[in-house]
């Protein structure tokens, strides 16, 4: 998972309350299994009709951020919404509030989610709809847009595994190295059948193929 401490980019406005996950990645892709170019089918409904999507639009189709209503990301758990939306380099979704699983799947997949609300939210608003470039600070949760500074909260563990590009697995055998070292030996000593030299991995795999 890519790292990530600062952004600065413009602001893409997407002005709209409930944007649920089959707005955001249809289900008719769902079974397209690779991540990368998943970003070509983010919104499919919304590109390609008369009026422009905002994310096709410059300066807005460089965007790193999105800005966006109440409740973005309900619905379906679809993971896929979040990894199109990396894809397309948005690494920050900045809401008055999110769809709960979608909130978690973004910290699993390197993307910031930022609740605001009152005046720090309508400033957000008017300077992603004036193409104001704004800077997201991770480390000292700070957004910054022109004169303006702007807290947010974040857990810390979830903050620390963004700052070091680790996801679930990553930050496990992060933290867990030396545990998961001492479970590799005890379980080596007392059921060596179980284990395999890298030799007999390709063994296996030449196998497989001829079959």
């Amino acid at each position: 998972m890519e790292k990530l401490t600062k952004l600065r980019s413009v602001a893409a406005p997407l002005m709209e309350d409930a944007i649920d996950t089959d707005v955001i990645f249809p289900a008719r892709f769902l079974l397209l299994l690779e991540r990368d170019g998943l970003g070509r089918y983010a919104f499919n409904e919304r590109r390609g009709g008369n009026e422009p999507f905002v994310l096709d639009q410059p300066p807005y189709d460089k965007a790193q951020i999105l800005v966006t209503g109440e409740t973005f990301g309900t619905g379906s758990s679809r993971e896929q919404a979040v990894w199109a939306l990396a894809d397309l380099g948005i690494r920050c979704v900045i809401a008055r509030s999110f769809g709960e699983i979608f909130h978690a799947n973004c910290f699993k997949n390197g993307v910031l989610p930022i609740r605001l609300q009152g005046e720090d939210m309508a400033r957000m608003e008017k300077a992603a709809r004036a193409g104001e470039e704004v800077e997201v600070d991770l480390p000292s949760q700070t957004i910054r847009v022109g004169d303006t500074t702007i807290a947010f909260e974040i857990e810390a563990n979830r903050k620390r595994a963004l700052m070091a590009g680790l996801d679930e697995i990553g930050a496990i055998l992060s933290d867990d190295a030396e545990a998961l070292a001492v479970y590799e030996e005890r379980r080596a000593r007392e059921t060596p059948w179980l284990v395999l030299a890298p030799e007999q991995f390709g063994q296996i795999k030449s196998e497989e193929d001829a079959a």
